[in-house]
C-alpha cells in the first residue's frame, strides 16, 4: 500500500516518496484495526506517525513544512491543494518516519477533510503573526478537530509563523501563548524565511 496518507486524501499534489507500510496489529483478533491511532511502519521497521498541518492559506504552511522536510525556502505563494512529505525523525529516543500532509487553507469542513483527520495521528495549526484573522481563525480549526474526531484530547502545536516580520505584526507573542494555554499544546513563533524554530515546531 502507498503512503503519503493512501485512502485519506482524494486529490493533492505529491512531492513524497512512495513507501510500504506494514500495519501493526495490536488488538489481538488477527485482523488490521481501522482505528487510525493504530501504528504503521515501513518494511525496514520504521514506525509511520500522520502529521496534518492546518491553517488559512497564505500564513506559511508550505513554507514551514519545506524548512523542515528539505532546508529550503520559496518566497512566492503557491496555493496548496493538498501535499504530503516524509522526513525521518526522533521520536522518543526512536527512529521514525514523519508522514506530513500540508493541507489547504480553509477551515469548511468538507468530507475529504473528514477522512485526513480521523487518519491524522498529531495535528500543527500555523497562523500568521502578521494576520489576525489567520490567528483568529486558529481557534476554528481547533474546533474542527474535536467535532471530526470526538475527543478534546487532541496531539496539537500551535505555531505562529512569520517571526521575521515584525514590523507587521499583528499577533503577540503573549496572544499565542494564551491561545496555546487554552488548547493546552505547546507553542511556538517560527520564521520560514529564516529557519527559525522550524524542528523544534515540528
Amino acid at each position: 500500500m502507498a503512503g503519503d496518507f493512501s485512502g485519506c486524501t482524494a486529490r493533492k499534489k505529491n512531492r513524497a516518496q512512495s513507501i510500504e507500510y506494514n500495519p501493526v496489529k495490536t488488538d489481538g483478533s488477527g485482523e488490521n484495526s481501522k482505528q487510525p491511532t493504530n501504528p504503521l511502519t515501513t518494511r525496514s521497521g520504521l514506525r509511520v506517525y500522520k502529521i496534518v498541518i492546518l491553517g488559512d492559506g497564505g500564513v506559511g504552511k508550505s513554507a514551514v513544512t519545506l524548512q523542515f522536510v528539505s532546508h529550503s525556502f520559496l518566497d512566492y505563494h503557491d496555493p496548496t491543494i493538498e501535499d504530503s512529505y516524509q522526513q525521518q525523525a526522533v521520536i522518543d529516543g526512536e527512529a521514525a518516519l514523519l508522514d506530513i500532509l500540508d493541507t489547504a487553507g480553509q477551515v469548511e469542513f468538507t468530507a475529504m477533510r473528514d477522512q485526513y483527520m480521523r487518519c491524522g495521528e498529531g495535528f500543527i495549526i500555523c497562523y500568521s503573526v502578521t494576520d489576525r484573522h489567520s490567528f483568529q481563525e486558529a481557534s476554528e480549526y481547533r474546533k474542527l478537530i474535536a467535532r471530526v474526531r470526538l475527543t478534546e484530547d487532541i496531539p496539537l502545536v500551535l505555531v505562529a509563523n512569520k517571526l521575521d516580520l515584525q514590523s507587521q505584526r499583528k499577533v503577540t507573542t503573549e496572544e499565542g501563548k494564551t491561545l496555546a494555554k487554552q488548547f493546552g499544546c505547546p507553542f511556538y513563533e517560527t520564521s520560514a524565511a529564516l529557519r527559525h524554530y522550524i524542528d523544534e515546531a515540528h
